[in-house]
């Protein structure tokens, strides 16, 4: 009995050893160690032998199974890395390529599309873009826009101050970059402040975050036909070639003369009817859409930056100002200015 399990010993050894891979390995772990398997046999049947022989049987065919089971392990180690190394090296994938299925390409977002197109068509009029802190100061936010403590106006445009200083607030418009930029160079001065603002509103067509795109034209001899003009190439850049503007009469502290422009509609041509005889949904049968506010710069917001130049005898110039997301849901229908912050891909995509 001794001798056979020397021989099983002797085979398996030679056999584990030369084992290509670990789905033979295991094979023969099952033939030599497993429920049938000859060695495991002769243990299950040490209890039958002659009392004499069972404890060196029993002794030689553990420490077979033990020498066996030893080599198993150490070729599994062996067999394990060798294989990783070879699928590594055949496997090989290019973790910079697209998934399967590659997802789409992403976009600018319609609000970032809009002010590109506002400031490129100023840029192209001569003006520069210039920015300006969110978080302003009052004296810039309004005493320096004609709004002085106690004024009314001031109500209007409700915001946010800091607990911290009630001198500071979130800026209810871009206006305060007019003042900086002002303060900074003497005139002649052109430029557009693009930007974020934020006022208590929060309903389909206001939300407490929006974005405003302002305007300031300061030298000599500038008239309201100016603004006119200006507005004219600006909302037939941004609504279509064949747009009309016109200003009705107004009031902002910051301006005076004040007015709101408007543009001819583009769905029914300023007619204020639709093809089919019906009324325009879009102007109310009007033929002209709001789109903002603007005027001749008031000239006690100029005293305030005389010592740069800005003497209202000698130069004068107009400002104006509209909300970019209205100017957004104007071109492209969308009927709830949040849908434009919610990120809800389904809105997002159509504008690709």
């Amino acid at each position: 009995m001794l001798d056979r399990i020397e021989e099983i010993r002797t085979e398996a050894a030679g056999a584990i050893e030369t084992a290509p891979d670990t789905a033979e390995l295991e094979e023969l772990r099952v033939h030599y160690l497993g429920r049938k398997a000859e060695l495991t046999t002769i243990l299950r049947g040490i209890a039958g032998l002659p009392a004499e022989e069972r404890g060196q049987v029993g002794a030689g065919a553990n420490k077979a199974r033990q020498e066996l089971e030893s080599l198993l392990e150490e070729r599994a180690g062996a067999l394990d890395a060798s294989e990783l190394e070879s699928r590594l090296a055949t496997d090989r994938i290019d973790v910079t390529l697209p998934g399967a299925p590659a997802r789409p390409v992403g976009h600018t977002h319609l609000i970032t599309r809009t002010t590109r197109l506002i400031e490129d068509t100023m840029v192209g009029l001569g003006y520069r873009v210039m920015e300006g802190p969110e978080v302003e100061h009052d004296y810039y936010n309004f005493t320096a826009l004609n709004h002085p403590p106690g004024h009314p106006a001031r109500m209007l445009q409700d915001t946010f101050y800091m607990q911290s200083d009630p001198e500071v607030l979130l800026r209810t418009h871009t206006s305060p970059v007019q003042v900086r930029s002002m303060e900074a160079q003497p005139p002649p001065i052109f430029m557009i402040a693009p930007g974020k603002v934020y006022r208590r509103d929060s309903d389909a067509t206001h939300s407490p975050m929006f974005h405003q795109v302002e305007g300031l034209a300061i030298g000599e001899g500038i008239t309201l036909a100016d603004l006119q003009g200006t507005l004219d190439e600006l909302l037939r850049a941004i609504f279509g070639g064949n747009r009309e503007a016109r200003m009705r009469p107004h009031f902002f502290p910051f301006t005076e003369p004040s007015v709101e422009f408007d543009v001819s509609c583009f769905q029914c041509e300023g007619t204020g009817e639709l093809p089919g005889g019906e009324r325009c949904n879009l102007c109310k049968g009007i033929g002209w859409i709001e789109v903002g506010g603007a005027g001749m710069v008031d000239p006690n917001v100029l005293g305030f930056v005389e010592a740069g130049g800005y003497d209202s005898e000698r130069v004068q110039g107009f400002a104006f100002g509209m909300g970019v997301e209205r100017i957004a849901m104007l071109r492209h229908g969308v009927p709830d200015l949040r849908r434009f912050f919610d990120n809800d891909v389904r809105i997002l995509e159509q504008f690709s």
